[in-house]
Formats: structure tokens, sequence, C-alpha cells
């Protein structure tokens, strides 16, 4: 049901919301209570293959429970028919995984096997959700509610009364290929299962999941089913394909059935185990626990000035960036390795889901600021990966290496760690992990790929680009992309370079420097773009920079963008500021982009989510020129990166179609979120943060003062607006500051950022020495 707000706005200028959002994106308001979760929508981006999910989680939780509807990746807003509420989901990304154990309540008797055929019809209208929980009302008449704790989901159906209330739980289908499954039915309350699946972006390694599922009464009748054969009364069922259960209640009295489900990568006791360390209290309880975990995570950052609609997509965007990596270990310490044995996380938290391609651009950063403490446990999670499977990942789902994606991305993701000091204690076990995975190939028997084309990057400069070579291995392989590959090897180097020298490995540090300057060995200066080159070196990327070719998911025109370590060497490349400037212009279509934001921002810039190639307009949709727009800051045009950064926010809005393209576990999110405050981690994998105008009058950082002595930051633009956005000076607790970036080690020491801002751009960070660092 669509729910009319009334709006309030407080002294301060703060907006909050009121009630759960319905998915229509109606306007949120502001509740007697003031709470952050009432601004939050988790429809949005569940419409045109933004493909998060609206269902109820916590923060990095094992366990999303959330309908799916026929989509590969869960759920889609227009799509009307639910096959079933499963446990685990990604949220954003672009093939199909996860979605175990698919629940369904209905009535009558069972009859059909295939979720996709005992579908249940549902409108929009009956479908409410908010941080934590997750409610609709079924065309079969039940009304079904979720909830959830970090590694249990908890549901309450409520039933019509009829003798024949049936739970489906199905095993044998999910979103992922499934491998084989079994289901047991213990008593008269207890339904366990295991399900091996596999199969991510054109496959992987098989994985399993154990669960169990306790209902709050006894059931009345039970069976299973395997394929199309059910068989009433039957408490086992195992193998390939459909297999499941089906348990019965009466409920012409009691119309309501409560169950929790508890699931573990472990084993069947790991799921035992969690079950029996999750809340016991009422569903109601549960709930209310869930949405204070997200309260408590959301407070985090505070905000004044805005529309109400900024105020919802731009929680909503933090929301999404605290939901992954995901809790792997199990509520003893257990988890289980990508050797697939068994191991105990000893005073931290196992994480696992690694989309690192996509997150180690920003949300690695917004993580190790708002949240410090996972930050330090994920980045330690990654290395007792290389410890025990033997080397980094690239792409990473439950125990398994997917190798999806190219380059190296966990580079910059543990040097970032390594930089925000998050790895004390694990600094050189990070750099030989680091080391190694910078010099070497993992073997043709491994899962992983690592940096498959290192070889010939490190003999010749540069990953070649063979587009006809066979893949070795499930996912990616980097010779399709060489020359992007080319720029994410160097741009890992640069970033390397850097913390070898903090540790003393000055050899070390000198030779991936020189290596970060690999970027250039794929210039081509009679077009004046990269392109990519075969085995012989001969550039064989077609000289049209805006073609498919050798640039993973982009084109030249995208990826000239990406070395962070060494703008003023592109800018050099390209002919200078001033032709650096024009071509950045003629990339953001800059002049129409001040005439008219809202048609370039839609019509100019991008074309669809998976709209990669034949372009040579900046791509907000997905993640190689993430960062492009703050490249301003290196021609000494400042004002330019507010004007674009700012149209590209208004592409965030807050009903289902309001993300950027695949959300890519938070990926997309965090751009919004930092974008939004005014500091933007422009050197991934390094402590250097680009600095534009906020777009909220004042923002309050709440920080972990075991990383930040301050304990918080402080971010002021009073007068913030589409007409008063351009920065006149900044200071840093009180002082003047003319540099257009701060690093991490001046926001540890800093309790306010303040910026002045204008109507017209002015002189501020447009000397040469107020441009971002180069790294050597």
């Amino acid at each position: 049901m669509r729910r009319t707000r009334l709006l309030r706005q407080c002294a301060a200028g703060t907006v909050v919301a009121s009630a759960l959002l319905s998915p229509s994106g109606a306007q949120s308001a502001q509740p007697p209570a003031g709470r952050l979760t009432d601004l939050v929508n988790p429809f949005i981006g569940t419409q045109n293959e933004g493909n998060t999910f609206p269902g109820a989680t916590v923060p990095f939780g094992m366990v999303q429970f959330s309908p799916d509807t026929g989509h590969g990746t869960g759920y889609d807003y227009s799509q009307h028919r639910i096959r079933g509420f499963s446990l685990t989901h990604l949220s954003g990304v672009g093939c199909a995984i996860g979605g175990d154990l698919p629940v369904l309540p209905t009535t009558g008797d069972v009859t059909q096997t295939d979720y996709s055929k005992y579908a249940v019809d549902f409108d929009h209208s009956e479908e409410q959700a908010g941080p934590g929980y997750y409610r609709v009302g079924l065309g079969n008449g039940v009304k079904a509610e979720l909830t959830a704790t970090a590694r249990t989901g908890v549901q309450r159906y409520t039933f019509p009364a009829t003798s024949k209330a049936q739970v489906l739980l199905n095993a044998g289908q999910a979103l992922h290929k499934n491998v084989t499954s079994k289901v047991e039915i213990l008593g008269d309350r207890t339904v366990r299962t295991s399900i091996t699946g596999s199969g991510f972006c054109g496959g992987s390694r098989p994985y399993t999941v154990y669960t169990v599922t306790r209902f709050s009464r006894p059931f009345t009748a039970h069976g299973t089913w395997y394929q199309d054969s059910i068989t009433p009364g039957a408490t086992k069922s195992a193998g390939p394909g459909h297999n499941g259960a089906y348990v019965t209640f009466d409920t012409t009295g009691n119309h309501t059935v409560e169950a929790t489900t508890a699931l573990s990568y472990v084993d069947a006791h790991g799921a035992d185990a969690n079950l029996a360390a999750a809340s016991h209290g009422s569903f109601d309880d549960i709930r209310e626990a869930a949405r204070s975990a997200w309260e408590k995570r959301l407070a985090h950052v505070s905000v004044q000035g805005g529309s109400v609609t900024l105020h919802t997509t731009f929680y909503s965007a933090l929301y999404r960036s605290f939901l992954a990596p995901n809790t792997g270990s199990d509520a003893d310490g257990r988890y289980r390795g990508w050797d697939q044995h068994v191991h105990q996380a000893k005073g931290f938290t196992y994480y696992q889901n690694w989309s690192l391609w996509d997150t180690y651009r920003t949300q690695v950063q917004l993580l190790s600021l708002l949240a410090p403490r996972e930050a330090r446990d994920m980045a330690i999670s990654v290395l007792r990966i290389a410890a025990q499977g033997g080397w980094l990942p690239k792409w990473g789902y439950a125990t398994i290496e997917t190798n999806v994606m190219s380059g190296d991305p966990v580079t910059p993701f543990l040097t970032h760690a390594y930089q925000q000091g998050l790895l004390k204690g694990y600094e050189e076990q990070a750099y030989r992990a680091l080391k190694k995975n910078a010099d070497g190939v993992p073997p043709a028997d491994s899962m992983y790929t690592g940096r498959e084309a290192n070889r010939e990057y490190i003999a010749k400069g540069f990953a070649p680009y063979i587009k006809d070579r066979p893949h070795t291995k499930p996912g990616d392989t980097d010779y399709h992309h060489g020359g992007s590959v080319t720029l994410e090897y160097a741009l890992s180097d640069a970033m390397l370079a850097q913390m070898a020298r903090s540790l003393g490995h000055d050899a070390d540090a000198a030779r991936y420097a020189a290596r970060s300057r690999n970027y250039r060995n794929v210039f081509d200066r009679t077009t004046g773009f990269f392109r990519g080159r075969d085995a012989s070196g001969a550039f064989t990327q077609p000289a049209d920079p805006a073609a498919r070719g050798a640039f993973h998911e982009g084109t030249a025109w995208q990826y000239q963008w990406l070395v962070p370590q060494d703008m003023r060497g592109v800018i050099g490349l390209i002919g200078g500021d001033r032709a650096a400037d024009n071509r950045l212009d003629a990339f953001f279509a800059y002049d129409q982009l001040l005439k008219d934001p809202a048609k370039t921002t839609r019509e100019i810039w991008g074309h669809g989510p998976y709209a990669y190639y034949g372009s040579d307009k900046y791509n907000p949709q997905n993640e190689p020129d993430l960062t492009a727009p703050y490249t301003y800051l290196w021609t000494g045009r400042p004002w330019k990166t507010t004007d674009v950064v700012h149209a590209a926010l208004t592409l965030f809005t807050d009903g289902p179609t309001g993300m950027t393209g695949n959300d890519d576990l938070g990926t997309m999110s965090a751009w919004e979120v930092l974008s939004s405050i005014g500091i933007y981690p422009i050197q991934p994998g390094y402590p250097t943060w680009g600095l534009t105008t906020p777009v909220f009058d004042r923002v309050h950082l709440l920080l972990d003062r075991r990383y930040y002595p301050g304990g918080g930051v402080t971010i002021t633009a009073p007068g913030t607006s589409d007409g008063n956005r351009y920065i006149q000076g900044v200071r840093v607790d009180g002082e003047d500051y003319g540099r257009t970036y701060i690093t991490s080690d001046t926001l540890r020491r800093t309790s306010r950022l303040d910026f002045t801002v204008g109507a017209r751009p002015s002189g501020w960070g447009t000397g040469r020495g107020e441009a971002p660092p180069t790294l050597r």
C-alpha cells in the first residue's frame, strides 16, 4: 500500500522520514522519533538492472532474506510473481549467484515442484520494506513477513483459515546452477538441507551451503519431492535437479506460522550452532533488533540541508554500502577456507564475497572511514585466503574463486587498508602476499588466475591483447582485455610501490614504481589514446577509441583517465593542460551539461546498464571511469569537477530505477555517498581524497577513535545548492586550505572541513601546486 507521508522540517534543517517505504518511491517524511532507517528505500535499484534486493538483512550479514521473482539475480520490480524467499543475495551483481533455499507459503495441495510454475502473484501495493524487514501480501491470501539476524532468516506467515497451509522448501532450485542437494525432515518442526551450486558469469567451482529450519509449532503433515515426483510422508530426498520438502499446518484456529532458518558454509553442525546462537525473541523483537543495528550503522553519518528526496537517496545509498562483504564464519568462529578445510577465526570475523574489481574504487574507502573494525577484519580475511588457498583473490564468492573481471584489484584493496592503518600486526604478511601476486602467476592446477598476463607484462611492459585466446579456467581472462589490464596492473604496481617504500623495501619500491609507468607502453601517439597491443607489440585495438576491443567493459575514451598514480604524465601525453581540459570537456559534453544537465546525463552520457562500448562519453553506469570527473583537479579546473559530479548525482533517484547500472556490492552507492559529502578517493590504494562541494549544508562523520583520535569530522558548506555550488575557499580547522585534496593523515587530525561556496567559479585550487600528487 502506498502510504501518505506528512512532511516536517526540523528547526535545525534536518529532514527524516516516517513509515516503511513502498516501492513507489513516494517521498519520505520526518517521523517524531527521527529514525534514519525510515529514510532508506530498499526498492531503489530493483529495476533496470540495478540488481539490488528489497529483502531483510543486517549490516554485512551472512543472510539476505529476499523474494525472487524470476530475474537472474533475484528480484525485479517489473515482475509480478514470487517464486520464493531465498537466503542469499548479492546486491547489484550482474550475474546469477545465490538464491539458496527459496521458501514459499501457499495453500491447498502440493502439485508442482518447479518454482517457476508454483510461483504466486503479488501486487506492489501490498509490498513494503525497510532495513531488516520485508512484507508482502501474496495473491494466495498469505501475508509473508521477513526479518534477519547475522546468520539466520526469520519468517512469519499469516495464512487464511485452512487445513492445508503449506510451506515449500526448495533445495533444488536457486539463482545459481544446482549441482546437487539433499533435504531431510526431522521430527515435526525441523527441516535440514545441504545445497551445492556453481555458475557465476559463465561458471565456477562448486560450493556448498547448509541450512536448518525450525518452525514455531508442529506441522500436521509433510512430504518431499524429487524432479516431478511428490511423495507424501517421505522425510528424505537427494540428488541433482528439482528437490525439496513441504510441511503442512492447520490454520483454521491459529493463522500464524513462524520459522527461523540458519545458514552455514561449514557444515550441518555450523547451521545448528548458528540457529542456537540466534536471538530467540519474538518476530517483532528480532525485527526491532535488526532495525536498531541499521540505525546504529547509519548514524555514523548525519546530514543537514537538502530536500527530502536527497536524504532518501543518500541514506539508501549508505545502507547499500554496508551490505557486503558478508559474514562467512559461524557463531563458533569456524569457517571454510579456500583450501576447502575448516579453520577457526580467532579474534576477528571472517568475511567473504569479494567484488574487488568494483569495490576497490569506492566502497573499500568508505568502509575504512565508517566501519574500520569491520574493514580490518575484511582485510585479514583476504590474507587468510592467500595463506590457505595459496594466492590472493580477484572475485571471490563464498569459498571459491570465480575469476570474474580482470586486472589486479586486490592490490589497491590491501594497500588502502595498509595506508589507513588497518593492517597493524599484519604488514609484512600482507606485503609478502602482494609481492607474490605482483611478480608471479598462479599455476595451471590452481583455481586462481591472478595476474594472468604477468609474464608478458613484466618482460615486455604490457599485457598483450589476444582476442581469441581460449579460457584456461572459469571466469574472465586478462588476455582478452590487454589494454585495460595493462592500466590496472600499472595502477596496482604504483600502490604497491608506496607500501614497499613505507615498509623499507626500497629496491622493490623502485621496481614497482618503474612498472607503474607501463601505462605509457599502450599509448599510441598517432591516435592520442591508449590501445591494445598483440604479443608482437603491434597495436591491434581498433584505431577508433570508442570501438570495442582491448578494454574491459569500456572504451579507450573511458579508460584514458585510469592512471591516478600519474595524471600529470597522462596530461603530458595528451598535449598539456589545455588539450587535456578540452578532451575532458568533450568527454563529459561539458557545454551541453551546463545548458541541460538532465538531458546530458540521461541521453548523452549513458545508454543502458550494459552499453559499455561504442561511446566517446562518460559512462556513469559502470566502474572504469568513476574517478574521471575528478581529473579536472589535475588540470586546474576544480569547478568543473563540481559541475560534473553534481550532475551525475542527479542520476540517483528514490524509485526502483534510481541506480546507475549494477550497484556491484555497494560500489555505485559508495560513489554517491562520498561524492555527496565532498571527499572522494581519487587514487585508489593510496590515502588521497579529492575535494568537491558537498550537496549538504552540514555533514558529520562519526569515526572510530581507535583510527581517528578526534572521533569525528564535521564538513560544512552553508548555502550549497544547484545555483550556489562553486568552492570559493576551504578551511581545515579554521586555517585556509588551498589544495584540491586531503590525505587520510590530515583527516585523522581534523575536526572541521569548511567549504565556502558561491554562484561563480573562483581561483581556489587552480594552482599547479594545489593539484593531487603524482606517485613515484
